[in-house]
């Protein structure tokens, strides 16, 4: 047996492996003994079965080697030792002690529960540190992301018995270091403010103890990178990037000054628009009128690739799976266009031999795997995954969605790797109001857009003013059944004491409902519902009001479908498009009335101004008529300050004199049956730092409420009047809520109308 001489291998926090030079050689030796020494938590099985060597088998120096470095590798032991003597090799080991409990001291801005949520060091578990640099990072990292960029952690170890330790973390916080500015250079077109708008990093402002957005995250200044520049690609500014991000402390240490050096370059606009196809037997014609892409209208990445979707989705449609739409793109410099040429032509056999999903341990499988338009055996399109994955981010579930696309088992398959983090999805929600229509109010309301890990959404709520209750039950399947169709049901009650009126209201209501795409930007809604009304208390009331307390509880069965087309849907900006909706709900499905209500909303909004001007117009109008018995005050129209300003709720209308006696208070507002209203609004900013939240607008508002089925002597206005007024706003986003003022004055109204020169909306949720 060949001699071998002391092996040493001591092993800490800096280890050290110590032999003498011939040990490297291939010599071996039989040892027909292995001994532990220095254990006292971890069994003497335990430490052979890390090392692997066993008796009376050849080991060579490069085992031990390999041994030292597994052992070493299952992070359990601060010091390890091999010692040799005739054929009998001792491992002295010396353990990493157990932590017994972790506590924090000195945090002020993080309860201790959130601290010990990020921390992998756990009582019970095995103190090393390797795990504690990690933990170090994760809560540096964690007080940078808060903007405490000064802050340190001392940690600390007390030593216990039994090899057991406590350990402590020291927290010297610090001071918040914000972002004080950002600025811009280079740009021409655009103002700060407007770019301001786009980063998802904000300037600390007035109200920066409160702001979360207003600290420096570098992951966050990265994707800002990338909002920006699709600000302007979007927009006709191909040649537009990012020179430099220069990131400046200011002198005092208390705020940080980032400045974007861009240059935009100019803006382009669709040139000459052509369809041409490589394929001999598809015939281009068939697909010229399909694209909405237009000549003179302002180049638009985001357009170009939707419409492309939309014209393969076309071909997938009539058989052609394996042609694609390639757009190429000519730049004419002299008249700053750029000529779109769709190419029709042949693309890869490609086949999805499957979908792989990971990542996701609460969200089910098919709940990403039902936004992918296609499954195994489908051919393969490398936009329809791009749309899946996109779909699957809009779900809102997820922090991170990463989808891939990996070589399948043959030359003709792919594999689609879905790889996601999840986020939490449940909420419980406390929340204040005020509206100078019902006055103070509150909300408990608890929400889980995950439900049971099926992508469903549940929520529960109970919302309190000085005059009403309203309980509510909400539940919605996105996608029942079939991709596309989904379905939901709400139940609610509400309560109203007395409420801008001389008397008390109950609703009960049940209304189950389905939801369907008609086409890219349109929708159908179509629901039943069933309610129970009920009006009762009165106060100094009407006879037209007394008769219909008198009708007791109404039992109501209806049927009804919303239409709605919103081309904002794929726009850039958001804010610029034309919504429009028409619902129509009949009545009489049971129960005791019969009756058509249909009501019709058209918006249109557009920025100007190099979109700093937001503007607005709205026109909304309804028609109730009932074939059998007779409307009341609860299911006829009225006109609260959101669809008519300058006026109270109730404050315009058809409204009952009390006694023949009229005045300013002793009438009953009655509602009608039939409405119409136009809203012209614009939004601009006012001068002030960005960062104040603070925005001016205008409005002009002209509307009418008009007819009643039953009238009497007492009746005035049933005939109709249009009503007209106009006022500035001063929207304000707090850190408590958005905040609305309306300044009005009424330009035409009636003698007994109610009117109001001063509006406020607030709502908060926390």
């Amino acid at each position: 047996m060949t001699n071998f001489a002391s092996i040493i291998f001591i092993i800490g926090i800096h280890c050290c492996f110590v032999c003498t030079p011939f040990l490297l050689h291939a010599n071996t030796v039989n040892f027909n003994t292995i001994v532990i020494e220095g254990n006292s938590r971890i069994s003497d099985g335990a430490i052979k079965n890390y090392s692997q060597l066993r008796v009376s088998e050849p080991t060579s120096a490069q085992d031990l080697n390999n041994a030292y470095s597994r052992m070493i590798g299952t992070g359990l032991f601060k010091n390890v030792e091999f010692k040799e003597t005739d054929d009998q090799l001792t491992i002295f080991v010396e353990e990493y002690p157990t932590i017994n409990e972790i506590s924090i001291e000195g945090n002020t801005k993080f309860v201790d529960e959130k601290l010990l949520s990020v921390l992998k060091s756990k009582p019970r578990f095995v103190f090393t540190p390797k795990v504690l640099e990690q933990d170090l990072t994760t809560l540096k990292k964690l007080y940078k992301d808060r903007g405490m960029i000064a802050a340190r952690i001392q940690p600390k170890t007390v030593k216990l018995s039994d090899n057991r330790v406590n350990l402590i973390f020291e927290i010297f916080e610090g001071k918040v270091v914000e972002i004080e500015k950002i600025n811009f250079v280079g740009n021409r077109t655009f103002s700060d403010g407007r770019l301001r708008r786009v980063l998802s990093s904000k300037q600390a402002g007035a109200f920066r103890n409160l702001v979360q957005q207003d600290t420096l995250i570098r992951e966050k200044v990265d994707f800002d990178r990338r909002l920006l520049t699709d600000f302007y690609k979007n927009r006709g500014f191909i040649d537009f990037r990012i020179n430099d991000v220069n990131t400046e402390l200011s002198e005092e240490k208390d705020g940080f000054f980032i400045t974007y050096n861009v240059t935009e370059g100019p803006q382009f606009r669709v040139g000459k628009l052509s369809i041409s196809s490589e394929i001999s037997e598809v015939d281009p014609a068939m697909f010229v009128e399909f694209s909405k892409l237009r000549s003179g209208d302002v180049y638009n990445a985001s357009s170009l690739k939707f419409e492309v979707s939309k014209l393969e989705n076309k071909l997938k449609s009539v058989g052609l799976h394996f042609v694609r739409a390639n757009p190429k793109i000519s730049r004419n410099a002299e008249n700053l266009t750029l000529n779109v040429a769709l190419v029709l032509e042949k693309a890869d056999r490609l086949f999805v031999e499957r979908i792989d999903i990971s990542g996701n341990t609460a969200t089910l499988d098919r709940v990403l795997r039902r936004q992918f338009f296609l499954v195994e055996g489908d051919p393969f399109n490398p936009r329809e995954i791009k749309a899946a994955e996109d779909r699957i981010r809009s779900l809102g579930l997820f922090s991170n969605v990463l989808v891939d696309i990996k070589r399948g088992s043959s030359k003709s398959e792919v594999i689609v790797d879905v790889n996601v983090v999840e986020k939490p999805t449940g909420s419980l929600t406390f929340g204040a109001g005020y509206s100078s229509a019902t006055g103070l109010g509150g909300l408990i309301e608890y929400g889980e857009k995950n439900f049971l890990g099926r992508g469903q959404a549940l929520s529960f709520a109970i919302k309190t003013g000085k005059d009403n209750q309203l309980y509510e039950l909400s539940f919605y399947e996105p996608m029942f059944m079939r991709n596309d169709l989904g379905f939901g049901f709400d139940i609610s009650l509400n309560d109203t004491d007395q409420q801008n009126a001389a008397y008390d209201t109950e609703n009960l209501q049940f209304k189950p409902y389905v939801v369907f795409p008609l086409g890219d930007r349109s929708k159908i809604k179509i629901d039943y519902a069933i309610s129970q009304t009920d009006l009762s208390n009165p106060g100094n009331v009407g006879s037209i009001i007394t008769d219909e307390v008198n009708e007791g509880s109404v039992i109501s069965s209806s049927v009804g479908y919303t239409y709605s087309h919103d081309t904002r849907l794929y726009n850039v900006s958001g804010d610029r498009g034309v919504l429009i909706q028409l619902g129509q709900q009949f009545t009489g499905l049971g129960g005791d009335k019969t009756a058509l209500k249909t009501a019709l909303k058209a918006a249109a909004y557009r920025s100007t101004f190099n979109e700093e001007v937001k503007l607005k117009a709205v026109l909304e109008a309804g028609s109730l008529t009932y074939t059998s018995g007779d409307s009341r005050v609860t299911e006829r129209f009225s006109l609260d300050s959101r669809k008519m300003r300058g006026f109270k709720a109730g404050g315009l209308g058809p409204r009952e004199c009390l006694n023949q006696i009229c005045g300013t208070q002793n009438n009953d507002a009655l509602g009608g049956e039939n409405f119409a209203v136009a809203r012209f609004e614009a939004e601009f900013p006012l001068g002030l730092p960005q960062e104040y939240g603070m925005t001016g607008g205008l409005f002009y508002d002209i509307g009418n409420l008009w007819s009643l089925s039953k009238v009497n002597n007492n009746v005035l206005y049933e005939e109709g009047a249009w009503r007209q007024a106009i006022g500035a706003s001063l929207f304000w986003k707090t850190p408590i809520g958005p905040l609305r003022f309306n300044f009005s004055e009424v330009l035409v109204k009636e003698l007994y109308d109610k009117d109001e020169s001063f509006d406020l909306t607030i709502s908060t949720r926390f």
